[in-house]
């Protein structure tokens, strides 16, 4: 390539590390599992790529570089050395996020200053400058430029440039909302770590806005989420902003993520006793391009047609802290388990539960795939599967995203 080879990470949700690296070892980027995501080296390509295709990462950032400081003096010294070049052009305006724990320059406002006056000196702006909150989603909306993060921890400072821009999970689809809405990082997520591998019925019987529904036949048709779209027009990244961003490998990696798409081969249902989640949930689809490949249903839970054979039950029930209460919904979760019963004999189902005494209710054999944060609140994946290694759930996604025709 022309450009710089990059030091990248794949910042993910708690609980979902394992999963993004699956991703990218389907990708063909051999990734190492660390705390919060999964680190990588290699080309533009391979950060375009990751952008474009990983279902389960919240951003991908590129580290500028890392390096000691105990004053501000070395602070500046040290940060003036990086190759700002390759991230940021003069005249461009940048947002600083900046934490501090466990050192001796422990004021994040004063760090950001210091950065600010760094950057200052190469042409870049900064208006704002977000401190004292290490949360990856926050304060998103407020970034304006490029974001940059500064992170102190022991007295190494290390300093990152995103490349995503706004945050992987928005699609671009979901504009349509039902109450308690799922992130799409954390619908893919369960899906590749449920098992289902794109050829057999799968069913979300309280479907709300149809986030599962919807990755699952972005999943199935093996449909790039960076390209969820009805065209399979590729979304803006922040990557395209630097100076050494490489349009013609861009469009390589758009094009060979075109050439994957298939048809689907599996029953992909979303049901609602609500009307309004149907509408949301078929208006949604239609954006991300998957309509055809849905059946929308509304219709109560316990009103479910009986269904031979295999499939897959993937749901996210109510918790209790934004919707409903405790009585009703253990009446729902009990529901849900006599239902599965008595007209998905046989299925699999995976579930996510904020509650233990809900999903007891259910009567269902659960076990946990993994636990992880949906909209702030800790949740764990449940499986009436036998408990999956990460090793199987890799072998799901690569024979899922690698193989054209046959999974």
């Amino acid at each position: 390539m022309s450009g710089p080879g990059y030091d990248m990470f794949a910042v993910t949700a708690h609980g979902l590390a394992d999963l993004c690296a699956a991703e990218l070892a389907g990708l063909g980027i051999a990734g190492r599992v660390e705390t919060g995501g999964v680190a990588w080296s290699g080309s533009a390509s391979s950060l375009y790529r990751a952008n474009l295709e990983l279902r389960t990462a919240s951003r991908v950032i590129a580290r500028v570089g890392e390096f000691g400081a105990r004053g501000f003096a070395e602070l500046e010294r040290r940060a003036a050395k990086l190759p700002w070049q390759d991230f940021l052009s003069a005249g461009s305006e940048a947002t600083l996020r900046v934490t501090c724990r466990k050192s001796k320059l422990y004021h994040a406002g004063a760090v950001a200053e210091r950065v600010a006056r760094t950057l200052a000196g190469v042409g870049v702006t900064v208006p704002d400058a977000v401190t004292g909150d290490d949360d990856d989603d926050a304060h998103s909306a407020d970034i304006r430029g490029q974001l940059i993060i500064v992170r102190f921890m022991r007295d190494v400072c290390t300093i990152s440039v995103d490349s995503s821009g706004a945050l992987l999970h928005q699609r671009g689809y979901r504009q349509a909302l039902a109450k308690a809405p799922l992130r799409e990082t954390i619908a893919a997520a369960m899906l590749l770590a449920s098992g289902w591998r794109g050829d057999s019925p799968l069913i979300d019987p309280l479907c709300g806005s149809g986030t599962i529904p919807i990755e699952a036949a972005l999943l199935a048709r093996s449909i790039a989420p960076g390209i969820a779209r009805a065209d399979l027009t590729p979304r803006r990244f922040a990557f395209e902003s630097w100076p050494h961003f490489e349009r013609a490998s861009l469009d390589d990696v758009v094009r060979d993520a075109r050439s994957r798409v298939r048809p689907a081969r599996a029953r992909i249902v979303a049901a609602d006793r609500d009307a309004g989640a149907v509408a949301a949930s078929r208006a949604n689809a239609e954006r991300a391009g998957v309509a055809a490949d849905i059946e929308f249903r509304r219709v109560q839970l316990s009103d479910l047609e009986p269904a031979a054979g295999g499939g897959h039950v993937v749901t996210n029930p109510p918790y209790g802290v934004r919707v409903g209460d405790r009585r009703n919904l253990r009446e729902l979760y009990a529901m849900l388990g006599d239902t599965i019963r008595s007209r998905r004999p046989g299925w699999e189902v995976t579930m996510l539960a904020a509650d233990d005494a809900l999903a007891v209710a259910t009567g269902l054999p659960l076990t946990e795939l993994l636990a992880t944060r949906n909209g702030g609140i800790p949740v764990r994946l449940l499986t009436t599967a036998c408990a999956r290694t990460h090793t199987q759930a890799d072998g799901v996604y690569q024979r899922l995203h690698n193989q054209e025709g046959t999974v």
